[in-house]
């Protein structure tokens, strides 16, 4: 959530937010509305407080001077103004909560670092790795690799679920888990706390972390409970400390999960739709920060190598981009994606975003630290993929192909495979 406060004071950086988002700015002119009217009936709650606290001593002082009767009256207009207190209270508490509903559906605001463009088209590539694989034969998309090999089945996905759904047997499975296995191997090692988090959260947990309002359309809902399947760990991760104070030495707090997602997405159209790279249901490795802000950016840059090394094991060539201001999401201050090179593609397609969401998650979350002057801060939360293990598996299974149609597994995996080849 955005900082109501700096909202009041400087209105100019929310709306030059907006406008480099390519986005309206009529909600920042409705929540200043409200936000001048909240304060009108402050004023006036306040002078009618001033007012009452004068009937009071009036009244103490009445009574010690034996004036009951006098004291009666001041009393009874002492009641009065106590009701049109509750009154204007009343109606500041709906204004502030019109305010706060508004709120929830400002973005974040870009860092300053963050490429000025319109949409996907102006993202800046920053880096590359690894060089596309040179095939001497026709490589096959991995939807009729797996197909081919009886290993996926996506009419038996479809007959038990719907579209884009898929059923995966024997070492194409067996592969999938491994890769889960190897991310959280490989990220554990690198200091971060594995965690095993619910798949269902509550509507304050998902609306914490920016999901809701906004998003509402793309989740997976269980109306009797209330209860949302998460559309990534973030969502379970990023409000672990919900309403927590950490202490400064606590920080920064490197977690990972692994758990399958659950997203709607709507209005997916295309090459995307088919195969794996898109699905209602898939597994995601997910990391998360909890960082001080004077170094949120720094671990930014790190998180990113971390996700970026999992490919580099594997042997997997991908490149790095800066998503403009007209890409970047809604919670993001700044953001990465990492992108792996896919034949089928004939080009690199994301299998990681990487983000700094500054204080944005944690101020609709009321996530703070304690610094060793004792002043209370906001944490701020960051989060990045590492990596989504469907794409990973389509990665490999396009990248490794052989000619007869095996795939041969990548060299880190074969302890967890127990195989050099998949045939």
């Amino acid at each position: 959530m955005i900082d109501l406060k700096l909202l009041r004071k400087q209105p100019e950086i929310f709306y030059e937010s907006l406008k480099k988002r390519n986005q309206t700015t009529e909600i920042i002119d409705q929540i200043i509305a409200l936000d001048k009217e909240w304060r009108s009936y402050l004023n006036q709650v306040n002078n009618l407080k001033s007012k009452r606290n004068e009937l009071s001593k009036n009244v103490a002082r009445l009574k010690a001077e034996g004036k009951s009767e006098q004291a009666d009256e001041l009393i009874t207009q002492s009641k009065t103004v106590g009701d049109e207190i509750a009154d204007l209270e009343a109606k500041q508490n709906e204004l502030e909560a019109q305010m706060l509903s508004l709120a929830l559906y400002v973005p974040n605001t870009p860092h300053e670092s963050v490429p000025i463009g319109k949409d996907e088209t102006e993202n800046v590539e920053i880096r590359r790795w690894g060089e596309p694989r040179k095939f001497d034969f026709e490589p096959k998309p991995h939807w009729d690799l797996g197909t081919d090999l009886g290993m996926l089945d996506f009419d038996k996905g479809s007959k038990l679920s719907g579209s884009r759904f898929t059923v995966m047997f024997g070492q194409i499975a067996k592969l999938e888990r491994s890769i889960a296995q190897f991310m959280l191997d490989v990220h554990t090692s690198n200091g971060y706390t594995e965690v095993n988090v619910p798949h269902l959260v509550k509507r304050e947990t998902i609306t914490a972390t920016g999901q809701l309002p906004k998003f509402s359309e793309e989740l997976y809902t269980c109306e009797r409970d209330d209860l949302f399947l998460i559309p990534t760990a973030e969502v379970s991760l990023a409000a672990l400390h919900i309403g927590d104070v950490l202490d400064e030495d606590m920080l920064p707090l490197k977690y990972t999960a692994f758990t399958p997602c659950y997203r709607r997405e709507a209005g997916s159209y295309g090459k995307d739709v088919r195969g794996l790279i898109r699905q209602h249901q898939f597994e995601k490795v997910e990391l998360v920060w909890y960082a001080k802000p004077d170094n949120s950016f720094d671990a930014l840059e790190q998180l990113t190598h971390d996700a970026e090394k999992i490919l580099q094991l594997l042997g997997l060539p991908y490149r790095v981009i800066t998503l403009c201001t007209g890409d970047i999401g809604f919670a993001a201050a700044k953001t990465y994606d990492i992108e792996v090179w896919l034949p089928s593609y004939n080009g690199y397609k994301e299998i990681s975003s990487c983000s700094n969401d500054t204080d944005f998650q944690a101020r609709r979350g009321n996530i703070r630290y304690r610094a060793k002057d004792g002043k209370m801060n906001y944490v701020h939360t960051l989060n990045g993929s590492g990596l989504a293990i469907g794409r990973t598996l389509v990665a490999i299974m396009e990248n490794y192909q052989n000619p007869d149609g095996s795939i041969t597994v990548p060299e880190v995996l074969r302890p967890y495979m127990k195989t050099e080849v998949i045939k």
